[in-house]
């Protein structure tokens, strides 16, 4: 009878064994291969079956047709977000293969998450932390396999490409959401609220010793306590944790087509980028950019440790990170204005102690010209000026709220998307308001992720009261999406719904006049308006070229007169002071 028992207890221990191996492609290949899309899923969905502390979820769709997933640790294996944002924990939200051609994340997710799972010691670690990793995010690009694309890469073997199935780069399309990959993102996102928020990339530019890079978003666009916390407090301590590992570290080298010795700025991270938009929301976001002459496996290896770097920073800082973001908003409010551009200081600058290797230009054996060459036998270690100061260059005083007439569907689906809280009138309602006209804008030559982007665009405004009607859409300002408010609604603001040309059927006139018949109208009407009469006759007088363009002449008077439709120019936004 004891015999049978044992026996029963062998079988048993032996059926609850796991039978999957989660080596990885990685593993096995020795560093030189990445994962395939379907691989990566197949992967994560056997981690979820064989451990209660990882969960995978399917939401939203991308444009490839395919849903994006989300893989979650929690400790305490919850995975309800209504719940867990009652909890104190931090949430840490790491996205993969935005570009999937720099798989390192990739396969630097699959390789931690595994290593801790297996581990008690490490679940037990992390029971303050809640991980959730978006495997692949570009489905349609890591679909696009190839081995040739990433000219400059020094593996994997093969890879994704960096266009989605749609040929947008989806780390330029996250405040204007072209692409059903950033409406889900969004989704996503507000679903999980990370205090830290991580993107994973492959560098190109310049060469140097450096096998890894951070590009933290920008401090000063951040600002408050927030901005000084990530550059005085988490770089550093993120930087110095991984130096104890041997690692050596510096800001993303932001160069192209010269050497680094002269100097480099920050990169700065505007709302279309994943960091920039991250942000908009107070999280903590900064860039993996490890660098592309660098073998695979060292690129993942480093990965996994700035990750690991980055969850024991978050372990370590938990409550002050949420103390920070939960008076944000407020610290935002407290200011009563809020910058929307801003420029490098050039006056103001850090010094690193930069490790690169001797740059100098040869002759090129392709062309007739000179070629930049870096000589790996000469290494050196010089300081240099890092730029990471920027400074507003524009600032708008912050409203109460914004009107938005309706029928703009479109800026309103990116509102919900984003969880932005507004009131529809329920009724006709008077209401004392800043109007604007755009005044002056720039626009691209040539397309650029779908559009003709406009830029430097400037706003003329006047105070008017307005009707406005039932269903028309009231959005206060005193809410969590401030940032993204502010930064979508404001013309003149870099990422701008206006200069992503949501707005653009404003700037075609829709009426126009004969000449022959309106020189007439314009006749009495300036007699009607000796003011303007005379503005125009100043203008003549001033303006050579105006005074030799009778249809210009005209054209002013007509702009002067009632019969100017003024729809013409102006935003359907409005500012409630």
């Amino acid at each position: 009878m004891k015999k049978i028992i044992l026996l029963l207890l062998v079988v048993t221990i032996s059926c609850n064994k796991s039978t999957v191996d989660f080596t990885t492609k990685f593993e096995k290949s020795e560093g030189l291969e990445t994962t395939t899309y379907a691989e990566t899923i197949v992967y994560f969905k056997q981690l979820a079956a064989e451990f209660p502390e990882i969960s995978i979820q399917e939401i939203g769709v991308t444009d490839s047709g395919y849903p994006l997933h989300l893989v979650i640790f929690n400790s305490d294996t919850s995975f309800d977000f209504n719940k867990i944002k009652e909890t104190s924990k931090n949430a840490i939200l790491i996205n993969n293969a935005i570009h999937p051609g720099e798989s390192d994340g990739v396969d630097a997710s699959m390789l931690l998450l595994r290593d801790i799972v297996q581990d008690k010691n490490k679940i037990k670690e992390l029971e303050t932390i809640i991980l959730a990793f978006i495997p692949i995010y570009n489905i349609g690009g890591a679909l696009n396999r190839n081995s040739y694309s990433r000219a400059n890469q020094n593996g994997p073997i093969e890879y994704g490409f960096r266009g989605n199935s749609r040929n947008f780069d989806l780390n330029r399309d996250f405040i204007k959401a072209d692409t059903k990959n950033a409406r889900a993102f969004a989704e996503i996102f507000h679903l999980v609220n990370p205090d830290v928020f991580i993107d994973n990339h492959v560098s190109n530019g310049a060469d140097y010793q450096y096998a890894i890079t951070h590009l933290f978003t920008q401090h000063n666009k951040l600002g408050n306590d927030l901005g000084a916390f990530i550059e005085n407090n988490m770089r550093p301590e993120i930087e110095a944790d991984l130096l104890k590992k041997d690692i050596i570290i510096t800001p993303y080298v932001n160069v192209w087509g010269s050497t680094p010795e002269a100097g480099f700025s920050q990169y700065f991270d505007s709302p279309r980028y994943s960091t920039g938009y991250t942000t908009l929301f107070n999280s903590l976001g900064f860039m993996v950019e490890t660098h592309m002459l660098k073998s695979y496996k060292q690129r993942v290896e480093q990965t996994y440790s700035l990750l690991e770097s980055a969850i024991d920073f978050t372990i370590k800082n938990g409550s002050k990170i949420k103390e920070l973001r939960k008076t944000a908003v407020a610290n935002i409010l407290e200011k009563k204005s809020y910058p929307i551009t801003y420029q490098v200081d050039k006056d103001t600058f850090t010094e690193l102690q930069f490790k690169g290797y001797e740059g100098s230009l040869i002759d090129s054996k392709v062309t007739n010209g000179k070629r930049l060459f870096y000589d790996k036998t000469k290494p050196f270690t010089k300081t240099v000026k890092y730029y990471n100061q920027f400074k507003v260059a524009k600032e708008v005083i912050i409203p109460k709220a914004y009107i938005l007439n309706q029928g703009w569907w479109k800026v309103m689906n990116r509102l919900i998307e984003n969880n932005i809280e507004y009131t529809v009138f329920k009724k006709d309602t008077i209401i004392t308001v800043e109007e604007q006209h755009i005044k002056n804008y720039k626009t691209r030559t040539s397309a650029y992720e779908g559009h003709y982007l406009h830029y430097n665009t400037t706003v003329s405004t006047s105070t008017k009261e307005i009707t406005f009607n039932k269903g028309d859409i009231y959005i206060p300002l005193n809410q969590f999406g401030v940032r993204y408010i502010i930064e979508t609604l404001e013309a003149s603001a870099t990422d701008s719904f206006f200069n992503w040309n949501y707005f653009d059927s404003v700037l075609q006139q829709k009426e126009g006049y004969s000449a022959y018949v309106f020189e007439d109208i314009a006749e009495q009407f300036l007699i009607e308006n000796p003011t303007i009469k005379k503005e125009l006759e100043n203008k003549i007088n001033s303006d050579p070229d105006f005074a030799k363009n009778p249809r210009a002449q005209l054209d002013f008077v007509y702009k002067k007169s009632p019969y100017y439709e003024t729809a013409h120019l102006k935003l359907p936004t409005y500012k409630v002071f």
